[in-house]
């Protein structure tokens, strides 16, 4: 049985690393069709660092002062009316908040079960990442064999899912970075090429002109925004399909209106956090059947940079804000 308290990641105020403490906060308590979830292990996400800042405040029910959108434990109570799993069972997914804690309460139908071959650093290291890439590459953009895709940020958590996923469709996944360095390491997940981009897209695009012969890249994942946005619409190709999916340099850009009705383009931009719970549901359940048998069978890879205990949350932070990591920072919560 779990104690009434738990440990927690609390953002006491907006700020750097240093706003972070570990608390001791109530043990959630599940609802009907809810499970209580013990975390093992999760993972940091970008949301995280800008939830610390004030900038990305979590959505009405989800805990405002807690972070955490993913996570990897095991069942300890069923809620009212709780069918799906027992307790003792795997699981892992993806939550509006309160990820970073000892205990979780989540819904029963947005758990998928972790497969036996991987441990709880690595299943803490999947959810995210995995659904976005999925969701985004597979559902929205149906991405089809044989097409072409770039990938903004290849060597991040997200960029690494989305070049196996791609592979997986038997399509043709590039990719750029700031880094020679972090390109290279992205071959080993499949990166048919790259290019390292440090201001604006034009070397991209030029090198994008030589890979498709001309004819340009059939979809974009693009985890940047900003600057990056104009570029991708020249790199596409006709009826070209462009996922944004992040803005971590800025969100806002001039952009060519002639060139999206030229070129009869696609524009989707998605997140997770936002959606409702049917929705959610939804891209976990196509995760769950789709996605988790290619991780039990081994065929998709994982990237794991870093792991800290959750006492060292702030300096996971500072991992996180360096920019230097490559692949998934996770946090040990119950070893």
């Amino acid at each position: 049985m779990y104690s009434d308290d738990m440990r927690a990641v609390i953002i006491t105020k907006p700020g750097g690393p240093e706003v972070l403490e570990i608390q001791q906060v109530e043990t959630p308590h599940p609802r009907a069709g809810e499970v209580l979830v013990r975390v093992h292990a999760s993972a940091l996400n970008r949301a995280d660092v800008l939830q610390r800042q004030g900038r990305y405040p979590a959505p009405p029910g989800a805990p405002q002062d807690i972070p955490g959108l993913e996570f990897a434990g095991e069942v300890t109570e069923l809620g009212d009316e709780a069918t799906r799993w027992r307790v003792g069972q795997r699981v892992f997914g993806i939550t509006a908040g309160g990820g970073h804690a000892e205990y979780l309460v989540s819904h029963e139908r947005m758990l998928a079960e972790i497969p036996a071959r991987l441990n709880w650093s690595e299943a803490a290291a999947i959810p995210e990442a995995f659904i976005t890439a999925h969701d985004a590459l597979w559902k929205q953009a149906a991405l089809a064999d044989g097409e072409t895709v770039l990938i903004h940020a290849a060597g991040s958590g997200v960029g690494l899912a989305a070049i196996q996923l791609v592979r997986a469709k038997g399509a043709i996944p590039y990719g750029t970075s700031r880094t020679a360095d972090k390109l290279e390491r992205a071959r080993g997940f499949g990166l048919e090429d790259g290019a390292v981009v440090s201001g604006d897209l034009e070397p991209v695009a030029r090198k994008a002109h030589d890979w498709t012969i001309g004819f340009g890249i059939n979809v974009i994942l693009d985890l940047v925004g900003g600057n990056y946005f104009p570029g991708n619409l020249e790199i596409l190709a006709q009826q070209g399909r462009l996922l944004l999916v992040g803005t971590v340099a800025g969100m806002k850009t001039e952009v060519a209106l002639g060139t999206i009705l030229r070129k009869r383009l696609k524009i989707i931009g998605t997140m997770l956090r936002g959606r409702s719970l049917e929705e959610k549901i939804a891209v976990t359940e196509a995760f769950a059947s789709e996605v988790v048998p290619l991780l039990a069978s081994g065929k998709l890879e994982l990237a794991i940079d870093s792991e800290f205990s959750l006492s060292d949350i702030r300096q996971a932070h500072e991992r996180m804000e360096s920019n230097e990591s490559y692949g998934k920072i996770i946090l040990r919560i119950a070893d």
